[in-house]
């Protein structure tokens, strides 16, 4: 039997993005064991996976929690990585676009037979990658898709298949519940937050977007999800004083605030909408993993690799690279070509 371990270990968004690369892999590879190592961080993405067996995730000293020292993160790692080591993978996947020196040394310190990445022709290093791919873009490429080449070596090529998540379902019911969102009446989720400041729509237009909205197609809800934390926090800044003038200013309006405080609950909660408004991140890899038509809000990043994948979706990203050029008619219209906007 052979044995596959994928490395990813970078943002939620990377790590769904590789979904479709895991799914290939288990396609052709039935009978394998297909593990992956992630962080702590990213984990909830591979939840409920059937295409892995096991998922082995470690914590970044800046994501340890209160009470975690550096040095019990670093003995729980090392803990971690000898048990790889003993588990003796076939292959090495370092699942990232690029040369990745660091992933190569952690591919290496695990001993698989095979390692599988890009290489970097100028880098000595990369002849530590027996099964390489020289990494250029002959094209522009998405991420799913520049991160499926990949599989090359291993025989699997063609289109990557959709992203792929599995919702925890009674979670999501559990937030249906408590948020009070309808089980009949369409649902327009909107992701108010955004990591990068040139990706922040102000909240002036989301107040603007759902009263125009509510007039046109009254029978429409509104689940609203945020960051969640103080913005005054110096080290995890959120939205939470942002969200409650959102909905005091909405107030009487079928609009649900949807708490999620943890990445597991942001993904079943978005799973309780039918389409989405959001910015340029990992909540809009969630909505294109899920299945859910997009309005994707783009400022200085690159559109043609991070769009929505495999849904249908509107990108709207002004000259000025600054997402607070978008208009509330532009996003309006936006959402009028995506199917059944009120319906």
């Amino acid at each position: 039997m052979k044995k596959f371990l994928v490395i990813r270990r970078d943002n939620i968004g990377d790590l769904i993005c590789t979904t479709p690369l895991i799914h290939a892999l288990r396609k052709q590879f039935p009978q394998a064991r297909i593990d992956a190592l992630v962080n702590s961080y990213n984990r909830p993405v591979l939840a409920g996976n059937p295409d892995i067996d096991q998922v082995h995730h470690y914590t970044k000293f800046k994501h340890r929690q209160s009470g975690q020292s550096a040095l019990g993160v670093a003995l729980e790692r090392a803990r971690l990585y000898a048990r790889l080591r003993r588990t003796g993978y076939d292959y090495a996947i370092i699942a990232g676009a690029q040369f990745l020196p660091r992933a190569l040394k952690l591919a290496r310190a695990l001993k698989p037979r095979h390692i599988i990445g890009f290489t970097n022709p100028g880098d000595p290093r990369s002849r530590h990658i027996d099964m390489g791919i020289p990494y250029e873009l002959p094209q522009p490429l998405h991420e799913v898709e520049d991160v499926f080449r990949l599989l090359a070596p291993l025989g699997i090529t063609g289109d990557p298949g959709p992203m792929r998540l599995f919702p925890d379902r009674q979670l999501a019911e559990q937030l249906r519940e408590t948020s009070g969102l309808p089980e009949s009446a369409p649902v327009l989720g909107l992701h108010i937050s955004a990591r990068k400041p040139s990706n922040r729509w102000p909240e002036q237009r989301f107040a603007e977007l759902i009263l125009a909205l509510h007039r046109k197609y009254p029978q429409l809800h509104y689940a609203l999800f945020w960051s969640p934390g103080d913005e005054t926090n110096p080290h995890h800044p959120g939205d939470d004083q942002k969200m409650e003038r959102l909905v005091h200013r909405l107030e009487g309006l079928p609009v649900h605030p949807v708490a999620t405080n943890r990445l597991e609950a942001l993904i079943a909660g978005m799973s309780l909408c039918d389409r989405f408004v959001l910015s340029d991140g990992g909540a809009l890899h969630i909505a294109a993993a899920l299945d859910k038509p997009v309005v994707s809000l783009f400022g200085k990043s690159e559109a043609s690799r991070w769009h929505p994948w495999g849904v249908p979706h509107v990108v709207l990203q002004p000259p000025s690279l600054e997402v607070s050029d978008v208009s509330v008619d532009e996003v309006m219209d936006a959402l009028e070509g995506l199917p059944s906007v009120g319906h």
